[in-house]
């Protein structure tokens, strides 16, 4: 089987099942395992995603209004490497394309691909989608031990004994509130994710009602960045209402690219990352954040 991969979390997910012989090319995006580096990719955008979060998220909505994608596929070369089986989502235009593009895009092919879109909201989808990419690839058995260790790793974590109570930033200019899997995954770290429900959307807030929510630790896990890209975008917030809860409640900044933005199987890193913070421990991906004086 040729297996096209057009999101990060689908080539993770095919990676970790042992699949790597099938996977011919994958996004701009994608970039782990490191093996997968030597693989076509197949999309682009036309976002400097060096901007500031700011130009970033205006750039997105002047090519929502525009209907230009913000992630485009290049058909000649999705034809020229001719998959059985192309992986998509269907959660977010901004994270991989539109996965009504990618069912016209196959539609052109001959022979036509199959086309499978994940579509996870929480930790539970996660563990789906992983059997559904099994099932896909016939690695159903390999997808059970996989998910059944995930979900070993997370049990493992256990109750801590005053649940901490945690606000989750996805983005800080706008200000967003990370949604989906992310409460879930703070609940499996022993807290309570205040600003957010599982499976919601990740949502436009305001720092002052965040501060109104009494966070006992603010972790900042920017969706696409790592941790010094975030620690860049901190250093640059000018924001009275933000100053003030950073003096009030511990931030620590987890690398969201890595762990907690790919509905994939870091997402698991993730959560002992988010138990670490909460026992006020560094780990690799994960570092305290000191606002200057």
């Amino acid at each position: 089987m040729r297996v096209v991969t057009l999101l990060p979390a689908a080539t993770e997910m095919v990676m970790a099942l042992g699949g790597a012989e099938c996977l011919v090319g994958v996004s701009h995006e994608c970039d782990y395992p490191p093996a997968v580096s030597r693989l076509p990719r197949l999309t682009t955008t036309p976002i400097d995603t060096s901007a500031p979060s700011a130009l970033i998220d205006a750039e997105v909505r002047r090519l929502r209004e525009t209907g230009t994608p913000a992630i485009a596929v290049d058909a000649k070369a999705l034809a020229r490497l001719a998959p059985d089986l192309l992986i998509t989502q269907g959660l977010c235009e901004v994270c991989a394309v539109a996965d009504g593009e990618i069912h016209r895009l196959a539609g052109l092919l001959r022979p036509t691909p199959a086309v499978l879109s994940l579509s996870a909201r929480t930790l539970s989808g996660i563990w789906e989608d992983i059997r559904t990419v099994g099932q896909a690839l016939d690695l159903s058995d390999e997808a059970e031990e996989l998910v059944a260790g995930l979900r070993s790793r997370v049990s493992r974590l256990g109750r801590l004994p005053a649940s901490p109570r945690v606000v989750c930033v996805e983005w800080l200019d706008p200000l967003y509130l990370a949604g989906h899997w992310v409460p879930d995954l703070v609940a499996a770290a022993g807290g309570i994710d205040v600003g957010a429900a599982a499976g919601s959307h990740s949502a436009i807030s305001e720092w002052a009602w965040v501060a109104s929510l009494r966070p006992d630790l603010v972790v900042v896990m920017l969706c696409g960045f790592d941790v010094a890209r975030a620690r860049e975008e901190l250093a640059a917030l000018e924001s009275v209402e933000a100053s003030r809860l950073f003096r009030s409640a511990p931030v620590w900044i987890l690398d969201g690219n890595a762990y907690t933005s790919r509905p994939g199987p870091r997402v698991v890193d993730g959560a002992e990352r988010l138990r670490a913070a909460m026992l006020g421990r560094t780990m690799p991906g994960l570092e305290r954040w000191l606002p200057a004086a």
